[in-house]
């Protein structure tokens, strides 16, 4: 039986996806070959990596606008030092929301000043900081839209006239912004987008070639956008994997449909959790994620309780990080509406046994 699985990542993907992709493995367009062993340079994976250059940019409504797509490796982790590289020069600015966001900051430091304009660490990260300064001679601002452990989201991103960076590996695709707003965007793809192995990054390229220091190929933005995501072998299997699912957020109404969706599922859980007396939340009202909701219960006594009627109900994946506690229910784009209310009915069913 398929689990409802709520995990935080790697996580749920499409059915369809799954389907098409285990087909691919064994014949992958009818070539005789499986794409595990495809050759990356062959005029069939060109075509797929093209395709999802091409359906990303479409989907953040970038196309024409100067951003390029690539498909890269090293996850998000490496991101945090690639950015750094090719755009810090002297000083970058900071904002400090959680586990990831405090990794990037680790990272840039490496490269330069980094300067931390507000952070959530005093109430050990619940909230998104507002009405903070941000140094206008910062060579770029950083933020994490999403903060997977934590439960928070940036709903409204800062206005500045140096660019912009964001770490969206766990709400890419998932909701409606201007994403003209942002110069540099990254994304593991394992939470909204494929499998483990492969981030996506849209770049503005008028921001790239400025700073001073020798870049390392492999971690040189120009260097890949000259080599189309291919300088070296790309993870040939994450990559079609997310093409298949950038087609299927496509189908689904584009961002505008998903979103819609999401809300619906977030509103279940949240309306949930905020009703039931056993439950309490754990982010700050206004800065509730959509894909992550974390919660506790207020009673410890009934953990034992509690779990046992997930794992009757075939619910996988909702136990809170280790730095929060308690619960999370990560709500990707492709979980079903459907599991959000097997989750609810199961705390509603906690409510009358306890």
């Amino acid at each position: 039986m398929k689990k409802h699985n709520f995990s935080a990542g790697p996580c749920i993907l499409p059915q369809s996806v799954f389907k098409e992709s285990s087909q691919a493995i064994l014949d992958f367009n009818h070539s005789g070959l499986s794409i595990l062993e495809i050759s990356h340079r062959s005029k069939d994976f060109v075509a797929v990596m093209e395709e999802a250059q091409h359906l990303a940019l479409e989907l953040l409504r970038l196309e024409d606008k100067g951003y390029k797509a690539l498909f890269l490796q090293g996850g998000a982790s490496t991101q945090f030092l690639m950015a750094a590289y090719n755009l810090l020069e002297k000083k970058a600015a900071y904002l400090n929301t959680g586990t990831w966001s405090s990794k990037a900051i680790k990272e840039a430091k490496l490269f330069g000043e980094v300067e931390e304009v507000a952070s959530s660490k005093d109430k050990n990260f619940n909230y998104i900081p507002k009405n903070y300064n941000i140094p206008a001679d910062a060579d770029y601002l950083h933020c994490t839209s999403n903060n997977t452990i934590f439960g928070t989201q940036i709903k409204e991103f800062p206005s500045v006239n140096i660019p912009l960076v964001c770490d969206m590996s766990s709400d890419i695709f998932s909701r409606e912004l201007d994403f003209s707003k942002f110069d540099l965007i990254y994304a593991g793809a394992q939470k909204n987008m494929g499998p483990a192995g492969t981030t996506l990054v849209v770049v503005k390229e008028d921001i790239l070639g400025k700073v001073s220091r020798q870049i390392p190929s492999m971690l040189d933005y120009q260097v890949h956008i000259g080599k189309d995501s291919m300088f070296n072998t790309p993870p040939v299997f994450a990559v079609y994997t997310s093409m298949l699912t950038l087609r299927w957020i496509k189908e689904k109404g584009g961002i505008a449909g998903i979103q819609k969706l999401n809300e619906e599922k977030a509103a279940l859980m949240y309306g949930e959790i905020d009703r039931n007396p056993l439950f309490e939340g754990f982010a700050a009202l206004e800065d509730r994620s959509i894909m992550n909701a974390t919660f506790n219960l207020k009673d410890e006594k009934l953990k034992d309780l509690f779990e046992d009627l997930a794992k009757a109900a075939h619910i996988n994946g909702i136990n809170g990080h280790r730095s929060v506690g308690g619960y999370r229910a990560s709500m990707y784009n492709a979980l079903p509406k459907e599991s959000v209310e097997v989750l609810v009915n199961v705390m509603k069913e906690l409510e009358t046994q306890a």
